[in-house]
């Protein structure tokens, strides 16, 4: 592999594609169909665009995503000023990020990188596009919780976060999201589905990293899918 310095992976306008090598299970195959086929089917290979607005928290944010190829900015209002947002984005190469007061930082850390990237893959249900996100999924089988039965897809996205994705087996659609990390272990909670267009997706998001941490809520407000322009996806030049 070639390695980049921090400082151009930065400002590098456009990020080189990975080669997608998905490789699911044909059990695992067939639970994805079923959720592809419950949100949307064949509209999923429509999408040029992914943009939200909302709440995460106490804060208001907005969000970009390419569903063609990883790329994401996010920009987060904290408190209710009218003030210049915190901004992070990520090219699929480089994770950089602008302070209120206009501080660049761009960096080549290979932990930030698989944050960043697996917020993409998640946030634009990667996932349902088995031939262009380069991963790997196993069915583990069916539990149930909260009353609900699933069937529960192990997935690993290239240099991410492996994630257990619970599919409600009544509905087809995605219910909940389990990430280990050591003893630390993220659920999200999916519910608040809504048609947009031709989709039906998730608006509300509820995290919690443990029975003694805060559950985090992210609302969605608005969501389109009008393409964005792959240079806002990547640090600006210094002036």
């Amino acid at each position: 592999m070639i390695l980049i310095t921090p400082v151009f992976v930065a400002l590098a306008p456009l990020a080189i594609p990975v080669p997608a090598q998905a490789q699911y299970s044909h059990d695992a195959q067939a639970v994805i169909a079923r959720a592809r086929a419950a949100s949307g089917g064949t509209a999923w290979n429509t999408l040029r665009g992914w943009h939200e607005t909302g709440t995460d928290g106490a804060a208001a944010y907005e969000r970009w995503i390419d569903p063609l190829r990883y790329g994401m900015r996010v920009e987060m209002h904290e408190g209710a000023g009218g003030g210049p947002p915190v901004v992070r984005g990520f090219n699929g190469a480089g994770e950089w990020g602008i302070s209120p007061a206009g501080q660049q930082t761009g960096t080549g850390d290979a932990g930030r990188l698989a944050t960043a990237r697996t917020e993409d893959f998640y946030g634009v249900y990667g996932f349902l596009y088995a031939s262009r996100f380069d991963a790997h999924g196993r069915l583990v089988g069916e539990k149930r919780a909260g009353g609900r039965n699933f069937d529960v897809v192990l997935v690993e996205p290239w240099r991410a976060a492996a994630r257990e994705l619970w599919f409600d087996r009544s509905t087809g659609l995605l219910g909940r999201m389990i990430e280990r990390d050591g003893a630390r272990t993220l659920t999200v909670e999916l519910s608040d589905y809504r048609k947009v267009g031709p989709l039906k997706v998730a608006f509300r998001f509820v995290s919690s990293d443990g029975p003694e941490g805060a559950a985090r809520v992210r609302q969605i407000r608005t969501l389109d899918f009008a393409p964005a322009d792959r240079a806002m996806f990547s640090l600006p030049a210094q002036p």
